[in-house]
């Protein structure tokens, strides 16, 4: 049962969710650049998404085994080929979900610097490493790892399920630069996380002790914090379709709240040359409501039982060596839940690039100006990551884009990370009239043999953008 539970769970983090999104990065004609840097560059004076459409983004990724690994025919055996994973996957591996819907998106120019965009989305991120330790004790046992220490600080996630809401403005400052700041209202509708968690346990040989061996558990400490999930299952006989429903009701408004800024810039070195960076999600969450957190904690060690054969009449009852062996357990390991409020920070995410134009145009197409060099071609270099619990992820990606002309765009991409060092991404943006429509996808190879990918990446909005002249 054991191998059962932990292949299934390994099934599931295969087809886990990543953050990275560098193919919209920068991209000056969509309204989507100034989520990921308020401080973008833009050459719109209107635009407004349809709704739920504007934005849908969906990627993948987990790093250090794939769904192949598990399920392969290659060997019949798979307990042999969970073991193989076991052994070749560590504790810095992870697992992460991300999901991102753009329920309302418009913004408008204001006076002749200043652009105004607000909107709503609703944001799923769930990260988690593998808990290494204790999953090669729940496999395996401690039979054939005497002396070893099983660390539970393995064990370390966070996920949640919120609304946010933003308002944002980007300022030409200058010819050459460029600022902006987004300001954002967080409606929570569900966390858990378990982060900084200590302890071991370890099977020690004893030959001159009561027993062969001794097993220890020391310095318990592992606590998971939930909101939103109580009052889920508290709620006596709820189906799982009626605890969507009630999750869905909270979309607009959740019952913790917390606030966050995106800032960013852009500056032009020269005509061809420019850099820009960006922070998102400097916030935090506060938990206050619909509180349940679990806590274990203590320390225990025990040779085993010792069982003694006194001779009893009818009339004595057997020494009940479990029940006293329960009874210490449950004295030295505790268990504790309580609805203490608790605070969680947003994965902050970062962006770094530099970007070379070629093939000088001159398209009327910046509100700003009426008439500026344009280049057809733009070559840049984006360094971008977001923070987790035992540090930040990160990836480099190298682009070319080119603007066919003012109604086509495409982008190629080339980039490294944490998941693999053969992530290619495409991007294609084309307007009809006011229209535009835009789709992206990375990790292009990995859609060939979705079992083998460590990684894959989509994005696809409609909406209306207008360049007034």
């Amino acid at each position: 049962m054991r191998k059962l539970a932990f292949i299934i769970f390994l099934s599931i983090s295969v087809f886990s969710f990543g953050q990275n999104r560098p193919l919209l990065y920068n991209v000056d004609d969509l309204p989507q650049s100034l989520l990921q840097n308020p401080g973008a560059r833009i050459d719109f004076t209107r635009h407004i998404g349809i709704p739920f459409f504007s934005q849908i983004h969906l990627s993948a990724g987990s790093t250090g085994v794939t769904a192949y690994d598990i399920f392969s025919n290659e060997d019949s055996n798979v307990n042999q080929r969970v073991r193989n994973v076991m052994n070749s996957i560590t504790a810095g591996d992870f697992f992460s979900v991300n999901e991102q819907i753009e329920i309302l998106s418009l913004g408008w120019k204001m006076g002749n610097r200043g652009y105004f965009s607000t909107g709503i989305y609703q944001e799923m991120d769930i990260f988690a490493y593998f808990p290494k330790d204790p999953a090669l004790l729940a496999f395996e046992g401690n039979a054939d790892n005497i002396n070893q220490d099983f660390k539970f600080s393995d064990v370390s996630f966070t996920g949640e399920i919120l609304t946010v809401y933003h308002a944002g403005f980007n300022y030409k400052v200058d010819r050459k630069l460029t600022v902006g700041g987004r300001f954002k209202l967080y409606s929570g509708i569900f966390n858990a996380e378990s982060t900084n968690n200590k302890g071991v346990f370890r099977t020690l040989e004893t030959p001159g002790g009561p027993n062969f061996y001794r097993h220890e558990v020391l310095g318990l400490d592992v606590t998971v914090n939930t909101s939103g999930y109580a009052s889920l299952k508290n709620e006596e006989g709820m189906t799982v379709d009626e605890a969507v429903a009630e999750l869905l009701s909270r979309s607009f408004f959740g019952q913790n709240v917390g606030l966050g800024v995106d800032l960013g810039f852009n500056y032009r070195v020269t005509d061809q040359f420019s850099i820009n960076a960006s922070i998102q999600d400097l916030g935090l969450m506060f938990h206050q409501k619909d509180i349940e957190n679990y806590t274990y904690f203590g320390s225990f060690q025990t040779n085993g039982l010792e069982p003694l054969f006194p001779e009893l009449d009818e009339n004595e009852a057997a020494i009940p060596y479990w029940d006293v062996f329960e009874e210490r357990l449950d004295r030295n390991l505790n268990e504790e839940t309580t609805t203490n409020a608790y605070n969680t920070w947003r994965p902050l995410k970062f962006n770094a690039s530099f970007e070379f134009g070629t093939g000088k145009s001159i398209l009327p197409c910046d509100y700003l100006i009426s008439k500026r060099p344009r280049f057809m071609n733009l070559f840049g270099m984006l360094i971008s990551g977001v923070n987790r619990p035992k540090g930040p992820t990160y990836g480099v990606t190298a682009y070319w884009d080119r603007k066919v002309n003012d109604n086509l765009r495409f982008r190629l991409a080339y980039g490294v990370d944490e998941y693999t060092i053969t992530k290619l991404g495409a991007m294609v943006s084309s307007r009809f009239e006011n229209f535009n429509i835009y789709l992206a996808a990375n990790d292009i190879i990995g859609y060939t043999n979705l079992a083998k990918a460590n990684s894959a990446s989509l994005q696809l909005g409609l909406q209306f953008i207008f360049k007034d002249l």
